[in-house]
């Protein structure tokens, strides 16, 4: 028996759709490099083939059909690997839980129907980072082995190039980190297999060695082959193999050897990903929330109205998971890629408001409102699946008159404000006013021009140009600086954010050099300037809300935040305009917090993972908590600060900083040396907005509902102003319920096959539970016990008597 070690030699093409160059020319290259790789199989009876992303087969098949059957001949015959049953490589920290879900989902089903086949190895060997949840997604969505490269040994240290990689349900999938690179020159193989070589360390005796040309595709070339044949030869080497990951696998999972577990994400790599480009990060989480909200109406909308379901909820996703390729999201692409982006992203998000449009008009259409003169129903439309108290604003048309009151359906009055319009123009006026929500379903308020009822007169909160003060907190802004100077829990009379810090809510100015990925930077914390106030004014005042606008200034940059303070909501919305005309600069917002024994927690796709506040810039989804113990209170307590649509931040010294913005030089990739008079076109440049809730909260993270108030921040309420028709439905309803707080809805659709209800739920917080999921409309009721951290997906069909069943993440 041979005791010879061996390297499985894995012939690719790391295919770049989209770099230094646009998708078109991506486009191209996978054609030319597929075309290759079916010659060398001709020529070589023994060569295989490996590669990845649904997308490209999905361009050969409409491209070229002649091709496309030639790949499927050489599946069938096992010589061409499909692996990473995801659309595309993409970015594996930005994009949502469901974007990721919907990655394997949509993959999977395109090679099962295709192909006969499923991936049964994820890869993602050029992303920038792996969030620490992924194992499960990829588990539930029929692969268990995982191959990735990045982070490198000098970003992160591991206990092997072979580990099982565990997320926080226990979920665990045997994990391979590509030895040095993925892709090599077309020539002479000898210095990258001798390297590999060394790798091989007892009791290890079998690796990957990835051979091809790649980035701009094109796969292993005739002199590779050559040259693998004839190292072969040399018993001084191991024995080189054509193989693929699954053959890969396979064999090392036969051998009785005990692979160390890592429970952990894989970070960092290229930290200035996470901030930099911030129209396609905001684009992308727009996109993914308005999808996600259609899917649910659209599905209710189907049952209780009969709006047939839309069949182009697929053509909308592909665009936004084709936009999370690693080199578009993460924002290093050259300039005129991001047009293409933004014509995707056009297409997804036409299709979503189209779609949620016929929802909630369908439904609401049917809605039974009786006629009554000068009244206007609002009809307000709950995406989530629990009950809350939402601020609503909407246009409206006329003018609210003194007679003017708005009632609920059962006639209570609700306080009201008119708040500036949109339009600067007469005959328009914006409405705002704080609804009760029932769970996923809707509610109707009405307007009434011509009541006989006096309004409901309600005291606004007490509020100046420089200070807010409700039942719970009160707010006071430095009028030089414009920074926050005191956030005062007036409940337990504290202070949250550490007053000898200099204000929060701090936007800081950070030199940054670094090229667009920030490549071997860690740490931003040069700081070079503060952005100062011009302006602190209080804008609007009534018995809704407050609001106190800080303007400021650096250099050529404007910067205006709009601090809301609500009567009866105990969170501060803030929404920021930036005006940023600064190169090789970053812009933090910086809140030091006032809490010992503290604990700094990220949220991450369909999860959160706890992080050291060492100052390293990490990658998180759209909220941080800081919590800890209240100094000198003895109490646990934490400020939650979330947001819709950035997700990079740090925390150091206390100091906990959102990441607004990098200007770095598009598609700038270290070493190159920009020349110092050189014309380039720099990222982030001009308007940009955004909105950030800043929650301080009693007790820790999880009991003050920081997922929920995040939800209801990037996921809105929806709502038509309608008018008087009879109806079935009645004036409030709720479709699907939860019953406890830590497990909550994060998709509902139709099924991809049939018209079955899929329900898609996730544990928010790391505790066992048992759950129960109500849908009173359709007389069901689905108990469910979830694992910690544990994402379930139920399939429930429209006839009663069939139960509901679980499935994998790919409705199988």
């Amino acid at each position: 028996m041979s005791t010879r070690k061996k390297l499985h030699m894995i012939g690719n093409a790391h295919l770049d759709p989209v770099w230094l160059w646009q998708w078109q020319e991506g486009f191209q290259e996978v054609k030319a490099t597929f075309r290759s790789a079916l010659d060398r199989m001709k020529e070589n009876d023994d060569f295989l083939f490996t590669s990845s992303s649904a997308v490209y087969y999905e361009w050969v098949e409409n491209n070229d059909p002649a091709m496309f059957e030639e790949i499927r001949a050489r599946i069938r015959e096992g010589r061409w690997e499909i692996v990473g049953g995801w659309w595309i490589q993409p970015d594996c920290n930005i994009p949502s839980g469901e974007s990721f879900v919907r990655q394997g989902l949509y993959a999977q089903r395109y090679f099962k129907e295709k192909f006969g086949v499923t991936a049964k190895v994820g890869y993602n060997v050029d992303s920038f980072g792996h969030f620490g949840m992924m194992p499960q997604i990829l588990k539930k969505s029929g692969m268990d082995y995982y191959v990735m490269m990045r982070p490198m040994p000098n970003e992160k240290g591991l206990p092997g190039r072979l580990f099982h990689w565990e997320s926080d349900d226990g979920s665990q999938v045997l994990t391979f980190r590509i030895m040095f690179e993925y892709c090599t020159w077309g020539k002479e193989l000898d210095l990258h297999v001798a390297r590999c070589a060394a790798e091989l360390r007892e009791p290890i005796d079998e690796l990957m060695c990835f051979y091809g040309v790649g980035n701009h595709g094109g796969g292993p070339t005739k002199e590779n082959i050559a040259s693998i044949r004839r190292m072969n030869e040399d018993p001084a080497l191991p024995e080189l193999v054509f193989s693929t990951p699954n053959r890969f696998f396979e064999a090392v999972e036969e051998k009785d050897v005990r692979y160390p577990v890592v429970h952990d994400d894989l970070q960092h790599h290229a930290s200035g990903c996470y901030a930099v480009h911030s129209e396609i990060k905001k684009f992308n989480r727009k996109s993914e929330n308005m999808l996600i909200a259609a899917e649910k109406f659209s599905a209710i909308a189907e049952r209780a109205a009969n709006q047939p379901y839309p069949k182009d909820f697929i053509t909308a996703w592909k665009g936004v998971l084709f936009n999370q390729f690693h080199d578009i999201l993460a924002g290093t692409s050259i300039e005129p890629a991001y047009e293409d982006a933004r014509n995707l992203y056009g297409e997804a998000l036409a299709i979503a408001d189209r779609n949620l449009n016929y929802a909630i008009q369908s439904l609401s259409w049917n809605i039974g409102i009786e006629e009554e003169q000068g009244m206007k129903p609002i009809v307000v439309f709950n995406p989530h699946s629990w009950a809350y108290s939402a601020n609503i604003e909407l246009e409206m048309g006329g003018s609210v008159k003194d007679g003017t009151i708005l009632v609920d359906e059962t006639g209570k009055q609700i306080a009201f404000q008119s708040v500036q319009s949109l339009a600067t123009a007469n005959g328009r006026y914006r409405l705002s006013f704080v609804a009760e929500l029932p769970p996923m379903g809707y509610r109707v308020y009405k307007l009434r021009t011509e009541a006989t009822e006096a309004r409901l007169q309600i005291n606004p909160i007490k509020a100046n140009d420089y200070a807010m003060e409700n039942d719970r907190f009160r707010i006071e802004f430095d009028p030089a600086t414009g920074f926050i100077s005191s956030l005062n829990d007036k409940k337990l009379g504290f202070e949250v954010f550490r007053p000898e810090n200099g204000g929060a809510a701090k936007p800081v100015v950070i030199e940054d050099k670094s090229d667009t990925w920030s490549h071997n930077v860690f740490h931003f914390n040069q700081t070079i300037g503060e952005f100062h106030a011009t302006s602190v004014k209080r804008v609007e005042h009534g018995p809704v809300k407050s609001v106190i606008r800080v303007t400021s200034a650096y250099g050529s940059s404007r910067l205006v935040q709009d601090f809301t303070m609500y009567r009866d909501l105990d969170y501060i919305d803030v929404k920021v305009t930036v005006d940023w005309r600064e190169q090789f600069k970053m812009l933090k917002l910086v809140f030091p917090m006032n809490f010992v024994f503290t604990r700094q927690t990220y949220e991450i796709p369909y999860g959160f993972k706890e992080r050291e506040h060492n100052g390293e810039e990490e990658p998180g989804q759209a909220w941080v908590d800081y919590g800890g113990i209240a100094r000198d209170k003895g109490v646990v307590y934490g400020c939650s600060i979330m947001n819709d649509a950035k997700y990079s931040y740090s925390i150091m010294n206390k100091e906990l900083a959102i990441t607004v913005l990098r200007s770095a030089i598009y598609a700038h990739h270290d070493p190159k040396v920009p020349e110092e008079n050189g014309h380039y076109t720099f990222i982030d440049q001009g308007i940009q907005t955004f909105n950030y809730r800043i929650m301080p909260h009693e007790g820790n993270w999880e009991e003050a509902g920081t997922v929920k108030r995040t939800q209801e921040l990037i996921q809105r309420p929806v709502s038509v102003i309608e008018t008087y028709h009879d109806g079935a439905l009645p004036q409030t309803n709720s479709f699907l319920s939860v019953d406890k707080d830590n497990v909550i809805v994060g998709a509902m659709k139709n099924s991809e096959d049939g018209d079955d209800l899929i329900i898609r739920l996730y544990e928010t917080s790391k505790i066992a539970t048992d759950a129960t999921i109500a849908l009173p409309q359709w007389g069901r009721v689905i108990k469910a016990s979830f694992g910690p951290c544990e994402i379930k997906t139920f399939r429930v069909s429209k006839d009663a008597s069939v139960p509901a069943s679980e499935v994998n993440m790919i409705e199988w």
